[in-house]
């Protein structure tokens, strides 16, 4: 039999180590389809219920994996539909290639069914390599290229395969003019800054006396050597969202996460540095850093085109972050007295009992700030954390301790609602020997979460650590936006845009064969999470909690607090119970002790 186009392109997958492909069926790819037939499921083609989350799927299988995500779609709407999750991996610079079906040749530009102009839809999203095979003799080089393309500058690509195309008899390019070979081989590289440049960022550290750290994902492979760099300048570590799980929160001088969903501490830590060193962030809001001119600075980045943009570095350092670090450790003086890293470590201090004063505040009926942390000392060793975007990420920001093991994420640049509850699923065929829990929002899992639980029960026993606990924070409010709209924009809530039903979740889940648990008191919200942790597969942990509950900014002052309640006294539905928990959980940064309110 022939090798098609369609067969070579699963063999080129293989050639290139991958191993699942997440898609959605259509026409404009079933000549792939039949190939994987032909191929016996190599590499897996795993079902979502919808494109856009087998993009989101892909995304977490490369945050979790550190491989390349590999997604498929059908033309016209299929396409379409991978967008948004194409753009997370844009943003947030992780490594998705994209196969995408198209209509046959010989029906391009007549308007034909599910004709798209997919160079178009895809330019932005796959600006760094897109391109339609229209011949068998492109082939490898447009899937190498892709694939190098993803993973060298860590973004989305894309290949456009029409129906007709797939189907043609593959033949490989020869030795003749106009045509381009191709070779497998990636060989692994490391990218170092000049010494100059290091020595010129060394006497900057070198001069500071309150040096502050921030970390981002680009971190993620330089845990040791951060650690290190901290301990000799006698530093605060803060961390951008996506570098989360870079370091442990059990370090003293660890601050925690930085901006809106930050912590107090973090803060603090930018607003009083004389000194700041970035390690592969890229962190974007510019009034949580240090004022212009207040603080030297030094940045460390693999990609110069992300270097320099969000403060005014002295020195910015292109190379990868152990490496660099490596190579600048040596260069810097450690003589500073202990006066910075002690003030550092006793806001850390002060933080988590503000926390944990908060998470015991009584509220109507689950205070969401509780349920989050009653999972931290619950959390397994190696376990991987999913957050949605919306109010829940505060609560995951803040209350979580990330240990040595544990892996975690979110939307970071793009903040797009929906990829909770199927990055966890991304992430269980990266690693199914370990467990994963989604924290999401109601709205979150209106929106997709629900279907994507089908996936899950379908796949339950493919995975060796089979548990996938999903956590619902029901309270019946597109939380988030009806706190910005207080806070910015100095409005009440408007109930028909931020009201949605109370959904049964926990139903939902048993309806699949799944474990569903519906927690309505406080005292039942650690047994809630036991029985997620302790199922044989996937479970829904549907918390029922208050939208009271403010997701209270690290820089709020009572000044802010004050003209907030007074918008809302406009006419806020739920006026009174807002301001109350508004005040109480602000409270709770003055005491000193273990008091609950």
């Amino acid at each position: 039999m022939s090798t098609k186009v369609s067969d070579h392109i699963l063999q080129r997958l293989r050639d290139w180590g991958v191993d699942h492909v997440f898609g959605y069926p259509g026409d404009g790819i079933n000549g792939l389809l039949a190939a994987w037939g032909r191929a016996e499921n190599q590499p897996r083609f795993v079902q979502s219920r919808h494109e856009e989350m087998s993009a989101f799927e892909a995304v977490g299988y490369a945050k979790f994996s550190g491989r390349l995500g590999v997604c498929v779609a059908t033309s016209g709407p299929g396409a379409i539909h991978l967008l948004n999750g194409l753009y997370d991996a844009k943003l947030d610079h992780v490594p998705v290639l994209a196969i995408v079906g198209q209509t046959h040749r010989t029906a391009m530009g007549g308007s034909y069914q599910q004709e798209v102009d997919l160079h178009t839809l895809f330019k932005d999203v796959a600006s760094d390599f897109i391109e339609t095979v229209t011949v068998p003799e492109q082939l490898p080089n447009v899937i190498d290229r892709a694939i190098r393309t993803a993973y060298a500058r860590r973004c989305p690509t894309a290949i456009i395969v029409p129906g007709d195309v797939q189907e043609l008899d593959y033949s490989p390019p020869t030795h003749e003019f106009k045509m381009v070979p191709s070779s497998l081989d990636r060989s692994s590289w490391t990218a170092v800054p000049s010494q100059d440049a290091l020595q010129r960022a060394a006497e900057i550290l070198n001069s500071g006396d309150k040096v502050a750290i921030l970390v981002g994902q680009g971190a993620a492979g330089a845990r040791a050597e951060v650690e290190r760099i901290a301990e000799v300048l006698k530093a605060g570590v803060a961390k951008a969202l996506l570098g989360k799980d870079v370091l442990s929160d059990e370090l003293p001088y660890v601050t925690g996460s930085i901006g809106l969903l930050g912590t107090r501490p973090s803060y603090e830590l930018m607003r009083d540095c004389d000194t700041l060193l970035t390690i592969g962030s890229s962190f974007p809001y510019t009034q949580f850093m240090p004022g212009f001119g207040k603080a030297r600075g030094v940045q460390i980045d693999i990609d110069p085109h992300m270097v320099g943009m969000r403060y005014p570095y002295e020195v910015n350092l292109v190379g990868d972050a152990k490496a660099t670090l490596e190579r600048l450790i040596p260069l810097i003086d450690p003589a500073r007295g202990p006066e910075w890293y002690d003030t550092v470590c006793d806001n850390v201090t002060r933080w988590r009992g503000v926390m944990e004063r908060r998470a015991q505040l009584s509220a109507d009926p689950i205070n969401p700030e509780y349920v989050t942390h009653a999972l931290d000392a619950l959390l397994p060793e190696n376990v991987i954390i999913t957050a949605d975007s919306g109010s829940a990420a505060n609560w995951y920001a803040r209350h979580l301790t990330m240990r040595p093991g544990m892996r975690s994420s979110l939307s970071g640049t793009l903040a797009t609602m929906g990829p909770g509850v199927p990055y966890a699923i991304g992430a269980k065929f990266a690693h199914p020997d370990r467990p994963a829990i989604a924290l999401v929002g109601d709205g979150a899992m209106q929106m997709n979460g629900l279907a994507e639980m089908i996936t899950a029960a379908k796949y339950r026993h493919a995975w060796e650590d089979p548990r996938l606990i999903v956590a619902v924070y029901n309270n019946r409010d597109l939380n988030q936006v009806t706190w910005e709209m207080r806070a910015m924009e100095g409005a009440p809530s408007f109930l028909p845009s931020q009201e949605i039903p109370d959904v049964q979740y926990a139903a939902f889940a048993r309806s699949l064969g799944l474990t569903g648990v519906r927690v309505e008191k406080p005292e039942d919200v650690e047994a809630g999470w036991r029985a997620g942790l302790e199922a044989d597969g996937p479970a829904v942990i549907e918390f029922l909690t208050d939208p009271a509950v403010p997701p209270i900014p690290p820089h709020a002052t009572w000044e802010q607090m004050e003209a907030t309640a007074a918008s809302i006294l406009k006419g806020d539905a739920d006026r009174g119970s807002m301001i109350k928990q508004g005040l109480k959980a602000k409270m709770q940064e003055f005491l000193t002790g273990h008091e609950k309110k």
